[in-house]
Protein backbone atom coordinates (compact mmCIF):
# COMPACT_ATOMS: atom_id res chain seq x y z
CA UNK A 1 0.00 0.00 0.00
CA UNK A 2 1.36 3.47 -1.04
CA UNK A 3 1.93 6.01 1.66
CA UNK A 4 0.23 9.41 1.45
CA UNK A 5 3.64 11.02 1.13
CA UNK A 6 4.34 9.14 -2.06
CA UNK A 7 1.03 10.38 -3.46
CA UNK A 8 1.73 14.04 -2.71
CA UNK A 9 5.36 13.83 -3.82
CA UNK A 10 4.69 14.61 -7.55
CA UNK A 11 2.43 17.47 -6.56
CA UNK A 12 5.11 18.89 -4.31
CA UNK A 13 7.63 18.61 -7.11
CA UNK A 14 5.23 20.35 -9.47
CA UNK A 15 4.69 23.21 -7.08
CA UNK A 16 8.40 23.35 -6.33
CA UNK A 17 9.40 23.58 -9.95
CA UNK A 18 6.46 25.85 -10.70
CA UNK A 19 7.39 28.30 -7.98
CA UNK A 20 11.01 28.20 -9.15
CA UNK A 21 9.96 29.02 -12.70
CA UNK A 22 7.78 31.86 -11.50
CA UNK A 23 10.68 33.21 -9.48
CA UNK A 24 12.96 32.98 -12.52
CA UNK A 25 10.40 34.69 -14.75
CA UNK A 26 9.85 37.41 -12.19
CA UNK A 27 13.61 37.91 -11.90
CA UNK A 28 13.95 38.19 -15.66
CA UNK A 29 11.11 40.70 -15.77
CA UNK A 30 12.75 42.77 -13.02
CA UNK A 31 16.13 42.65 -14.78
CA UNK A 32 14.55 43.61 -18.09
CA UNK A 33 12.63 46.46 -16.49
CA UNK A 34 15.81 47.66 -14.75
CA UNK A 35 17.72 47.72 -18.02
CA UNK A 36 14.95 49.54 -19.84
CA UNK A 37 14.59 52.04 -17.01
CA UNK A 38 18.35 52.63 -17.12
CA UNK A 39 18.13 53.34 -20.84
CA UNK A 40 15.17 55.62 -20.24
CA UNK A 41 17.09 57.55 -17.59
CA UNK A 42 20.07 57.91 -19.95
CA UNK A 43 17.76 59.16 -22.69
CA UNK A 44 16.14 61.69 -20.36
CA UNK A 45 19.55 62.89 -19.17
CA UNK A 46 20.59 63.37 -22.78
CA UNK A 47 17.71 65.78 -23.33
CA UNK A 48 17.83 67.53 -19.96
CA UNK A 49 21.57 67.94 -19.47
CA UNK A 50 23.23 70.79 -21.42
CA UNK A 51 25.03 69.57 -24.50
CA UNK A 52 28.71 70.45 -24.97
CA UNK A 53 29.24 73.58 -27.02
CA UNK A 54 30.90 72.90 -30.35
CA UNK A 55 32.50 76.06 -31.73
CA UNK A 56 31.68 76.77 -35.37
CA UNK A 57 33.49 79.23 -37.59
CA UNK A 58 32.00 80.26 -40.89
CA UNK A 59 34.35 79.42 -43.74
CA UNK A 60 34.05 82.92 -45.20
CA UNK A 61 34.99 84.48 -41.86
CA UNK A 62 37.94 82.10 -41.53
CA UNK A 63 39.19 83.10 -44.98
CA UNK A 64 38.85 86.79 -44.09
CA UNK A 65 40.92 86.27 -40.94
CA UNK A 66 43.56 84.37 -42.88
CA UNK A 67 43.81 87.06 -45.54
CA UNK A 68 43.76 89.94 -43.06
CA UNK A 69 46.83 88.57 -41.33
CA UNK A 70 48.78 90.20 -44.15
CA UNK A 71 46.95 93.53 -43.40
CA UNK A 72 48.25 95.70 -46.23
CA UNK A 73 49.47 93.70 -49.19
CA UNK A 74 52.05 95.77 -51.04
CA UNK A 75 52.21 94.44 -54.58
CA UNK A 76 53.78 97.27 -56.57
CA UNK A 77 56.54 99.76 -55.80
CA UNK A 78 57.54 102.77 -57.86
CA UNK A 79 60.75 104.71 -57.26
CA UNK A 80 61.85 107.93 -58.87
CA UNK A 81 64.57 110.54 -58.65
CA UNK A 82 63.53 114.08 -59.39
CA UNK A 83 64.91 117.59 -59.16
CA UNK A 84 62.58 120.02 -57.44
CA UNK A 85 63.24 123.76 -57.23
CA UNK A 86 61.78 125.94 -54.50
CA UNK A 87 62.05 129.68 -53.99
CA UNK A 88 61.01 132.57 -51.77
CA UNK A 89 61.10 136.33 -52.42
CA UNK A 90 62.02 139.25 -50.21
CA UNK A 91 59.78 142.17 -50.99
CA UNK A 92 59.40 145.79 -50.14
CA UNK A 93 55.82 146.52 -50.92
CA UNK A 94 55.24 145.03 -54.33
CA UNK A 95 58.91 145.17 -55.29
CA UNK A 96 61.04 142.00 -55.17
CA UNK A 97 64.52 142.94 -54.00
CA UNK A 98 66.00 139.43 -53.69
CA UNK A 99 65.06 135.80 -54.25
CA UNK A 100 66.26 132.74 -52.39
CA UNK A 101 66.42 129.60 -54.49
CA UNK A 102 66.82 126.02 -53.39
CA UNK A 103 67.30 123.00 -55.64
CA UNK A 104 66.43 119.70 -54.07
CA UNK A 105 67.34 116.31 -55.53
CA UNK A 106 64.87 113.81 -54.15
CA UNK A 107 64.60 110.03 -54.23
CA UNK A 108 60.99 109.05 -53.67
CA UNK A 109 59.10 105.80 -53.35
CA UNK A 110 55.43 104.94 -53.79
CA UNK A 111 53.86 101.69 -52.56
CA UNK A 112 50.55 100.47 -53.92
CA UNK A 113 48.49 97.45 -53.04
CA UNK A 114 45.36 96.16 -51.36
CA UNK A 115 44.16 97.12 -47.89
CA UNK A 116 43.08 93.65 -46.78
CA UNK A 117 41.44 95.01 -43.64
CA UNK A 118 38.65 96.21 -45.93
CA UNK A 119 37.81 92.63 -46.95
CA UNK A 120 34.49 91.40 -45.49
CA UNK A 121 32.73 88.00 -45.49
CA UNK A 122 30.16 89.46 -47.91
CA UNK A 123 32.93 89.71 -50.52
CA UNK A 124 33.47 85.94 -50.41
CA UNK A 125 31.15 83.57 -52.27
CA UNK A 126 31.39 79.86 -51.58
CA UNK A 127 29.91 77.32 -53.98
CA UNK A 128 30.17 73.56 -54.22
CA UNK A 129 33.10 73.69 -56.62
CA UNK A 130 35.05 76.87 -55.80
CA UNK A 131 35.54 79.89 -53.55
CA UNK A 132 35.31 83.37 -55.07
CA UNK A 133 36.96 86.34 -53.36
CA UNK A 134 36.23 89.88 -54.54
CA UNK A 135 39.14 92.06 -53.50
CA UNK A 136 38.83 95.71 -52.49
CA UNK A 137 40.23 98.17 -55.05
CA UNK A 138 43.97 98.90 -55.00
CA UNK A 139 45.20 102.16 -53.58
CA UNK A 140 48.34 104.08 -52.73
CA UNK A 141 49.44 102.65 -49.41
CA UNK A 142 52.43 104.88 -48.78
CA UNK A 143 54.60 107.54 -50.33
CA UNK A 144 57.87 108.67 -48.85
CA UNK A 145 61.17 110.33 -49.55
CA UNK A 146 64.40 108.49 -48.95
CA UNK A 147 66.12 111.18 -46.90
CA UNK A 148 69.38 109.25 -46.90
CA UNK A 149 69.61 109.50 -50.69
CA UNK A 150 68.02 112.93 -51.09
CA UNK A 151 69.88 116.20 -50.65
CA UNK A 152 69.89 119.94 -51.22
CA UNK A 153 71.84 120.41 -54.43
CA UNK A 154 71.98 124.19 -54.37
CA UNK A 155 70.94 126.96 -52.02
CA UNK A 156 71.33 130.58 -53.14
CA UNK A 157 70.05 133.68 -51.37
CA UNK A 158 70.75 135.94 -54.33
CA UNK A 159 72.62 139.22 -54.57
CA UNK A 160 74.43 140.03 -51.32
CA UNK A 161 72.47 137.25 -49.64
CA UNK A 162 69.49 139.55 -49.41
CA UNK A 163 67.04 136.74 -50.03
CA UNK A 164 65.19 135.34 -47.01
CA UNK A 165 67.06 132.63 -45.14
CA UNK A 166 64.40 129.93 -45.32
CA UNK A 167 66.39 126.79 -46.06
CA UNK A 168 64.36 124.41 -43.80
CA UNK A 169 61.03 125.76 -45.04
CA UNK A 170 62.08 125.58 -48.69
CA UNK A 171 63.36 122.04 -48.22
CA UNK A 172 60.03 120.99 -46.68
CA UNK A 173 58.21 122.66 -49.57
CA UNK A 174 60.40 120.80 -52.06
CA UNK A 175 59.75 117.48 -50.31
CA UNK A 176 55.99 118.01 -50.38
CA UNK A 177 56.14 118.81 -54.08
CA UNK A 178 58.29 115.72 -54.60
CA UNK A 179 55.65 113.48 -53.04
CA UNK A 180 52.98 114.90 -55.34
CA UNK A 181 55.18 114.40 -58.38
CA UNK A 182 56.13 110.80 -57.64
CA UNK A 183 52.51 109.80 -56.88
CA UNK A 184 51.30 111.28 -60.16
CA UNK A 185 54.20 109.69 -62.04
CA UNK A 186 53.51 106.31 -60.45
CA UNK A 187 49.83 106.50 -61.39
CA UNK A 188 50.72 107.49 -64.95
CA UNK A 189 52.90 104.39 -65.12
CA UNK A 190 49.96 102.18 -64.08
CA UNK A 191 51.07 101.30 -60.57
CA UNK A 192 47.49 100.57 -59.41
CA UNK A 193 46.78 98.15 -62.25
CA UNK A 194 50.08 96.38 -61.60
CA UNK A 195 49.18 96.19 -57.90
CA UNK A 196 45.86 94.58 -58.81
CA UNK A 197 47.44 91.95 -61.05
CA UNK A 198 50.14 91.11 -58.53
CA UNK A 199 47.65 90.88 -55.65
CA UNK A 200 45.53 88.41 -57.61
CA UNK A 201 48.55 86.25 -58.38
CA UNK A 202 49.93 86.36 -54.83
CA UNK A 203 46.66 85.61 -53.02
CA UNK A 204 45.72 82.85 -55.47
CA UNK A 205 48.99 81.05 -54.75
CA UNK A 206 48.76 81.69 -50.99
CA UNK A 207 45.18 80.52 -50.47
CA UNK A 208 45.27 77.56 -52.85
CA UNK A 209 48.00 76.02 -50.70
CA UNK A 210 45.64 75.70 -47.72
CA UNK A 211 42.26 75.25 -49.41
CA UNK A 212 40.62 72.06 -50.63
CA UNK A 213 38.43 73.97 -53.08
CA UNK A 214 39.93 76.06 -55.90
CA UNK A 215 40.25 79.77 -55.11
CA UNK A 216 39.16 82.37 -57.66
CA UNK A 217 40.35 85.93 -57.02
CA UNK A 218 38.38 88.77 -58.62
CA UNK A 219 39.99 92.20 -58.70
CA UNK A 220 38.25 95.57 -58.53
CA UNK A 221 39.19 98.52 -60.73
CA UNK A 222 40.98 101.34 -58.88
CA UNK A 223 38.95 104.32 -57.75
CA UNK A 224 39.20 107.52 -59.78
CA UNK A 225 40.19 109.28 -56.53
CA UNK A 226 43.02 106.86 -55.72
CA UNK A 227 45.75 109.03 -57.21
CA UNK A 228 44.55 112.43 -56.02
Amino acid sequence: MRSPNSFFSPIKKFFFFGSGSLTLIASLIVIGWWRESDRLISLVEKFLLPQPIVPRIELATAIVKQVQEAQELTTAVYTMETVVPASADRKIGEWVIATTKLVYIAHGEVRAGIDLNQLTPEQIKITSDKIQINLPPPKILDQKIDVNRSRVFDYNRGFLNLGPDLAPQLQTQAQQETLKQIVHAACDQGILNRANDKAKQTLTQLLNQSSIQPIEINITSPSSQACI
